[in-house]
């Protein structure tokens, strides 16, 4: 082991929309804005709020999920993506304890007490007061052997309500309250029904950042905070990165164009560096903008909002016509939930229809509710571009868009889903010529197959090996 000096530590809250977000976000940009370097991590296999956090610390933001990844893999990214930073911040998701089980199994409690971390409770005292304390007392009881090192207030209205839960979660607890961030007459971050809008969306992402900034130095504590979080003490480089590449090295490099635009923008950096890892040149590519496809050995195309941008895309139909004729010369493309819907016939939205690639003869719609939303497993039970007949892979899926059409045959559905939604009838992963799309989003991490399957079958395609064959 080396002495890094490095600290670290989790924000949690007691639910979702408990506050977790403003103060991690917060967190993370007043200590960038001090010249620190802040190593940002989401617990669990969101996007939206990890890019937020990304935007507040200025690096890259790793997932770490208990489900989808193992105990080792998850000591393994925290360690790497720690590395050379001065402090570390995992933003915990819904309430501390929630999990997959009734016992908390993947929440975030499990996920600190894991890595050693203590914990900072972030409260929504919105018409409460000693309850507040009576909260804090049953988080500290609840679980033995985690460590809560101090609470939040937020959504606090008026002094007189600060000063009353202060003094009982002082005198009913050993813990402290570090911060009180008053009720605010706005969201700070932007909002519509599928929750906050992504970073790369919002026009006014650097005054949001600016003025969490300020919230934050004026309520919280931010030095107790940084003197109750732990040091890590980091392992050994080991040979695996500079095996890694090595391999990269004497592996024939593939181009795989990956499509990153306010339209798609859902793409763990985890992903994108295993791609890299595996022999993989990446080259951004832009479907609002482009008029075409550059050369390339592989697509990649993940989630994200296409239904906001749909008018775009239909108007470059130059690019649209590109990748379907890219991919009935087999070209090989992998495409997440967004990317599913784009390589669809047509998206329709308020009575409105968007012609999209149409490779697939699928129309999707949009709906005021969650059509999927949880853990995946899927199993390959049919051949297909990407994934061997009889492999097993995590994921998960999170959409409000629905099939409302489809008029292609079985043979197209190849990965049968064991625990989650997929596209129909119990199935997920439209496949035809070298192109897979699925509803599911996997995580490199938890699948790590996944990166070496990709670029393997690029590779095939550059060496004219994988010609289409459907």
């Amino acid at each position: 082991m080396t002495d890094v000096p490095v600290k670290a530590l989790v924000v949690a809250g007691l639910s979702g929309g408990s506050g977790k977000s403003v103060v991690s976000v917060g967190l993370a940009a007043c200590w960038r804005s001090r010249g620190q370097i802040v190593a940002p991590f989401k617990k669990g296999p969101d996007y939206i709020d990890a890019g937020w956090l990304q935007s507040g610390a200025g690096q890259d933001c790793y997932n770490l999920d208990p489900y989808l990844m193992s105990d080792e893999r998850i000591r393994a990214s925290y360690h790497r993506h720690l590395a050379g930073a001065d402090i570390g911040l995992v933003e915990g998701n819904r309430g501390i304890f929630d999990g997959v089980t009734a016992r908390g199994g993947y929440s975030t409690a499990e996920l600190a007490i894991l890595l050693g971390l203590p914990v900072f409770l972030v409260v929504n005292c919105t018409k409460m007061t000693r309850t507040v304390a009576s909260l804090v007392l049953g988080c500290t009881q609840f679980e033995k052997d985690l460590t809560i090192a101090g609470v939040i207030l937020n959504q606090v209205a008026t002094r007189r309500q600060q000063k009353i839960i202060v003094d009982a979660v002082e005198h009913y607890t050993d813990v402290a309250v570090v911060g009180s961030v008053p009720r605010l007459n706005h969201d700070i971050f932007p909002m519509r029904h599928l929750g906050m809008i992504p970073y790369q969306e919002y026009d006014g992402t650097l005054e949001a950042i600016e003025f969490l900034v300020a919230i934050v130095k004026d309520n919280v504590d931010i030095d107790a905070i940084e003197q109750a979080a732990v040091p890590v003490m980091l392992p050994e480089p080991g040979d695996a990165a500079i095996s890694d590449n090595a391999r990269r090295e004497r592996a024939a490099l593939v181009r795989i164009g990956v499509i990153q635009d306010v339209a798609f923008q859902f793409y763990y950096p985890e992903n994108l560096k295993a791609l890299e890892q595996a022999g993989a040149e990446l080259v951004p590519i832009n479907a609002l903008e482009d008029r075409q496809l550059p050369d390339l050995d592989g697509l990649y195309i993940g989630g994200g909002f296409p239904e906001t941008s749909a008018q775009r895309l239909v108007e470059n139909r130059g690019f649209r016509e590109s990748v379907k004729a890219s991919a009935e010369s087999g070209l090989p493309i992998y495409a997440e939930c967004g990317g599913l819907i784009y390589l669809g016939k047509a998206l329709v939205i308020d009575g409105v229809s968007y012609p999209l690639v149409g490779l697939f003869d699928a129309t999707f719609g949009m709906e005021k509710k969650p059509q999927a939303h949880g853990y995946s497993i899927f199993a390959a039970a049919a051949e297909n571009p990407f994934y061997p007949v009889g492999f097993r892979g995590k994921g998960h899926e999170f959409r409000y868009s629905t099939v409302l059409n489809w008029g292609g045959s079985s043979d197209e559905l190849t990965l049968k889903m064991e625990r989650g939604t997929g596209f129909r009838d119990g199935f997920d992963g439209l496949a035809k010529y070298n192109t897979l799309a699925l509803y599911t989003h996997v995580h490199a991490e938890g699948t790590p197959e996944w990166a070496g399957y990709f670029v393997d079958r690029c590779r095939s395609y550059k060496a004219g090996g994988a010609a289409a064959d459907q």
